[in-house]
């Protein structure tokens, strides 16, 4: 069966990495926390004391720093997380965007047919404003576009939502922070909560989960008012139980839809329709702009409105609904139809909730501004076999669907899907029908036919970005093509890298998606790491002196599959290892220089060894349970554990450890990260740390019995090596780290002694703390990991 997406379980924090997963566990929270945060800046401080009822510009991008000679690109891979929101401009042709759950948001190049990042200046601090709550585009003037972000309405994000606005079409943004959280990341995410009024574009509402209401904005999005009249701020919630916050936050306020028909140009809308998620009191609107609020009488109940959609031609308001919020459940739902003449409700549901055949809420709904009869909507999730896209010509009266049964378990497509430009969407399956493979997708909340080509659609995914440019096709009967629309778009979250020398230029460990062997950085690989398939890879590490020779952990939704797995090509192909009893996770690995040992820290059994390739395993002596581990990277008998301020060195092969006296690490195992240097036996750096502790980066030339603090670095938070400068006897250090003030990607050509930083403030990407590493062979090349901007690689003008 082709692996895709599955139900969330309970995501205690820290959350886990996942935008999609096989059938049993999809991991709804894609974030791997970092540690510092800053305090919060004395103009945030003003604003969070401001009253709720004005809140202006809190802050701005920073101005990029002078050229630091570096040219970055992404490592390709097109797509690999969910797409939950794309835009077309009602006005211009070709102005398009997406938006991404926690890699930013994107704008569409039609002379390339790629899509443009537009949020790389996020940094360090502001993290979380990479999840994109809701977008908008002006349809009076189509240089505004504007976007809510914030990762998280619970604890894992400090800090609270903004609304971000350019007049540029998001080249440049100016900033106003919220006084709540956004949740881009969160339950309900696919839901569009932020709208720009085509009458009168100075007036935006945004829809506030947490019980936050519905706000309003008549300058531009420059400050923003709570709406005191708006009646219901939802009641939603997915789980009550979840004591971490994730699913028991109030999905709140959703979106909102403008008749344009009932007013003029130049002037507020009178008539707005606003989506609670309260599944008795789901539909409200107002008649004066805003002023006065009415449930809309006589609305259906017992599910959630997801999307709402004005047909302001024929005076029709279309909602889909959903038992869920989604994105990644949702058992039961409906479609209906609100006429404003007659103020009646007709339930046009392709399959209605009340039929056998339902298993399924309703999540992406769209009209053709061309021909506004017509509609399209798509089953909010269907796991098994597949999602199901329905489309109409008639108002909703009739309605044919993209696929359908024939002598089960036949299935007979009105389509053709061509994963040619990431091929690696087949997930390297061989699924029985009715499944198939590649899959026509699912968490399907992102629709939308473009409102100047009835041709051309397009909808989103777990995984990627699907469109089509001849949709009329399924109208005449004739098979219409689906394709890859992701070019650009980089959205894995990135756990581990390495950097063998000679012949293969990257192997990644990812979320979601487990992670590729890239021969070519400026090709897509054709699969991911398979046999066994990880959902997510944690941890690899290959053999100095045999480089070929691979290891990699990973979590699984199949409890039979191992969790382990080694390569002794690359990463070309891989087999399963034996993994030792009692494991409950994936954790860290490490292999010997030679490739004779592998010690896995596993989540559940502790540090173990094995000496035949995880054919068996015998349990580490003197090191605590949940240590980092890492191999020297000359001598095969040496390797590497850190835990809770302690260094822990093994002198034979992993059997045994012996604690380091060496003081004044940080504390904290999970914060920090260390590696060995290659060609240097013995020479180990450390980073990492917590606000408040130790925190900086150290090193060992001595097997790590001592370690000296590397001077001017204020934090640091990963260390990796890459081929020495010309003329340099030691090999380039790469971090990402705060040196001299700055945070920003550092490199040190005289092994720590002076620093260059080699990005600049309009390349950041976030949060950068989970992987760093130099190219053995290319002098100055450097890869990054990022939380949903997926492999960022630099590489210097002239040879740095």
């Amino acid at each position: 069966m082709t692996p895709a997406p599955s139900p969330s379980s309970a995501c205690p924090p820290p959350p886990p990495s996942g935008a999609f997963r096989p059938l049993t566990a999809f991991r709804a929270a894609r974030l791997r926390l970092p540690g510092p945060r800053r305090a919060a800046s004395a103009a945030a401080a003003l604003l969070l004391a401001a009253p709720l009822t004005a809140l202006g510009t809190a802050a701005a991008p920073g101005t990029a720093l002078a050229d630091t000679g570096y040219t970055w690109r992404n490592a390709q891979i097109q797509g690999g997380g969910f797409v939950p929101g794309i835009v077309f401009n009602e006005t211009e042709p070709d102005l398009i965007y997406a938006r991404t759950d926690i890699g930013g948001a994107y704008r569409w190049n039609p002379d390339t047919e790629r899509w443009i990042p537009l949020l790389d200046w996020v940094g360090w601090e502001d993290w979380g404003w990479t999840g994109v709550a809701g977008l908008a585009t002006d349809p009076v003037d189509p240089d505004r576009v504007y976007a809510a972000v914030g990762g998280y309405t619970n604890s894992w994000d400090p800090d609270n939502g903004a609304v971000l606005r350019s007049t540029d079409r998001g080249e440049t943004w100016e900033v106003t922070e919220l006084p709540f959280k956004l949740g881009g990341n969160m339950p309900g995410r696919g839901v569009e909560r932020l709208s720009v009024d085509p009458n009168d574009n100075r007036v935006l509402y945004l829809g506030a989960p947490g019980g936050n209401g519905l706000w309003r904005s008549t300058d531009h999005g420059a400050t923003w008012s709570k709406v005191a009249s708006f009646p219901n701020p939802g009641d939603y919630v997915a789980n009550p139980g979840d004591g971490s916050g994730y699913s028991s936050d109030n999905q709140g306020v959703g979106w909102i839809a403008f008749d344009r028909s009932s007013g003029s140009p130049g002037s507020p809308t009178p008539d707005v329709y606003v989506g609670v998620m309260d599944k008795e009191n789901t539909v409200y609107r107002s008649g004066d702009a805003g002023r006065t609020w009415e449930r809309v009488p006589g609305q259906p109940e017992g599910h959630l409105a997801i999307e709402g959609v004005v047909d302001h031609e024929n005076g029709r308001l279309y909602i889909s609904t959903s038992d869920t919020g989604g994105p990644y459940d949702g058992g039961s739902g409906d479609v209906w139809r609100f006429d404003f003449a007659t103020e009646e409700w007709t339930n046009i549901s392709p399959v209605p909730s009340d039929s056998p055949d339902n298993h399924f809420g309703y999540g992406g709904l769209t009209i053709d501004r061309q021909n506004p009869g017509t509609l399209m909507v798509s089953t909010q999730i269907s796991w098994w076999p597949d999602v199901q896209i329905y489309r109409t010509t008639d108002g909703g009266g009739t309605w044919t669907q993209a696929w359908r049964y024939g002598s089960y378990p036949e299935r007979i497509n009105r389509y053709d899907l061509d994963v040619s430009a990431a091929p690696w969407l087949t997930f390297g399956e061989n699924p029985q029908p009715p499944v198939t493979s590649p899959k026509l997708g699912w968490m399907t909340q992102a629709m939308e036919i473009d409102p100047h080509d009835s041709d051309r659609m397009m909808y989103g995914t777990g995984a990627t970005l699907y469109g089509t440019d001849d949709l009329t096709a399924w109208d005449a009967g004739r098979r219409f093509t689906i394709e890859v629309k992701a070019a650009g778009i980089e959205e894995t979250a990135v756990n581990d890298l390495a950097a063998p020398p000679g012949g293969v230029p990257l192997v990644s460990a990812l979320g979601d998606i487990g992670g590729f062997r890239h021969d070519d950085l400026t090709q897509v690989p054709d699969m991911m790491h398979t046999r066994p398939f990880h959902g997510s890879v944690t941890s690899l590490d290959f053999a100095e002196r045999a480089p070929h020779t691979f290891v990699r952990v990973g979590s699984s939704d199949n409890a039979a599959t191992s969790r382990i797995a080694l390569s002794t090509d690359g990463g070309a192909n891989w087999w399963a290892g034996r993994q030792p009893a009692g494991v409950t996770g994936p954790g860290t690995v490490a292999m010997a220089a030679d490739g004779s040992a592998v010690v896995w820290s596993t989540e559940g059994a502790g540090v173990q060894v094995s000496t035949n390739y995880a054919g068996s395993w015998r349990a580490s002596s003197g090191v605590p349970a949940g240590a980092r581990v890492e191999a020297d990277r000359v001598d095969p008998d040496r390797f590497y554990a850190f835990a809770d301020g302690g260094f822990y060195v093994s002198t034979d092969g992993g059997e045994t450890f012996r604690s380091s006296a060496a003081g004044g690490l940080p504390q904290g195992g999970g914060s920090v990260r260390f590696a060995a240097v290659p060609g240097r036996a013995g020479e180990v750096w450390l980073a990492g740390g917590t606000s408040g502790g130790a925190y900086g980066m150290w090193r060992s030339t001595d097997s790590g019995a001592t370690f000296t603090p590397v001077a001017g670095v204020d934090e640091a938070d990963t260390v990796g090596f890459g081929k020495a400068a010309p003329g340099a006897d030691h090999p380039a250090v790469y971090t990402s780290a705060r040196i001299g003030g700055v945070r920003g990607i550092f490199r040190s050509d005289d092994a720590g002694a002076t620093w260059q930083r080699i990005n600049d403030d309009e390349h950041r990407w976030a949060w950068t703390g989970a992987a760093i590493t130099g190219d053995p062979d290319v002098y100055g090349r450097v890869y990054v990991s990022t939380n949903g901007r997926g492999i960022v690689y630099g590489d210097p003008a002239g040879g740095g």
